[in-house]
C-alpha cells in the first residue's frame, strides 16, 4: 500500500502537470538533465532496459534512442493516466511497451535487463519499500547488469534558493525532504550491489548514482 506520506502515486490532473512540475523544479532544465544522465550510462546498441515508475515515458523515449530496433525498454507504472500519457508519446517506437504495476512489490524478471532506471521515483517511498525497488532491479539484471538512479542528492535545503525551496516543499512529500538526508549507497551495498559511482548535476543538488549487480 502507499504510504500517507508519499505522492508517488498521482491522479489523472497531477499526471497531466506533471511534466511541468519537474520543469519547475529543475529550472526548465529537466529535459536537458535526463539527456545528460543518460549520455553517462553507456548504452550499447540491442540492449535491453527496465524503466520503474515510466510516468509520462519522456525518459523512454530518450533512452530507446541510444538502442536502435534492436533493443527494447519496458517501462512499468502504477498510474493508468501515465500510461496512456507515456504509449501516446512513444508509439513512434515499437520496441517501446509499458505495462501497469507496482514497482515495491516483486516481479517477475530474473537476469533479463542490462540496465534499470529509475528516475526521481525512488525519493517517494518508505525505506522498506526502496529496498524491495532495490531488490527488484537487481534480481531484473543480468550478470554485470547496471542500476541507474536519477534523483535528489544529498544536500541542506535550508541552504537552497528561496524559491526554489518553496517549490520543494510544497510540491514535493515529505519522504522526499527525508531522502535529502539518506544514505543510499549503503542501502544499495545491502542489496548486493557494488561499484558504486556517482555524478552529480545542478551544483550537488541532483545525482546519477550508478550501482553495478
Amino acid at each position: 500500500m502507499p504510504s500517507a506520506r508519499s505522492k508517488v502515486e498521482i491522479g489523472p490532473v497531477e499526471a497531466h502537470y506533471y511534466d511541468l512540475l519537474l520543469n519547475l523544479l529543475s529550472l526548465g532544465q529537466y529535459s536537458h538533465l535526463v539527456k545528460s544522465a543518460v549520455a553517462r550510462m553507456g548504452i550499447k546498441p540491442g540492449q535491453s532496459i527496465l524503466d520503474l515508475g515510466s510516468g509520462t515515458g519522456r525518459n523512454d523515449c530518450l533512452l530507446v534512442k541510444e538502442l536502435g530496433p534492436e533493443g527494447k525498454v519496458l517501462g512499468i507504472d502504477i498510474s493508468k493516466e501515465m500510461l496512456s500519457l507515456s504509449r501516446k508519446r512513444c508509439q513512434a517506437y515499437p520496441y517501446v511497451s509499458f505495462r501497469e504495476g507496482r514497482i515495491d512489490v516483486p516481479l517477475a524478471y530474473q537476469e533479463e535487463f542490462d540496465k534499470v532506471f529509475i528516475s526521481f521515483v525512488l525519493h517517494g517511498f518508505e525505506d522498506p519499500q526502496k529496498r524491495k525497488i532495490i531488490s527488484n532491479a537487481y534480481q531484473a539484471l543480468k550478470h554485470k547488469g547496471v542500476f541507474y538512479i536519477f534523483d535528489y542528492g544529498e544536500f541542506d535545503l535550508e541552504r537552497l534558493w528561496f524559491p526554489l525551496r518553496w517549490a520543494f516543499v510544497h510540491g514535493e512529500c515529505q519522504l522526499a525532504l527525508e531522502f535529502l538526508r539518506l544514505d543510499l549507497k549503503e542501502m544499495l551495498w545491502g542489496q548486493g550491489f557494488a561499484g558504486l559511482e556517482e555524478e552529480f548535476f545542478l551544483k550537488g543538488h541532483l545525482r546519477l548514482l550508478k550501482a553495478i549487480k
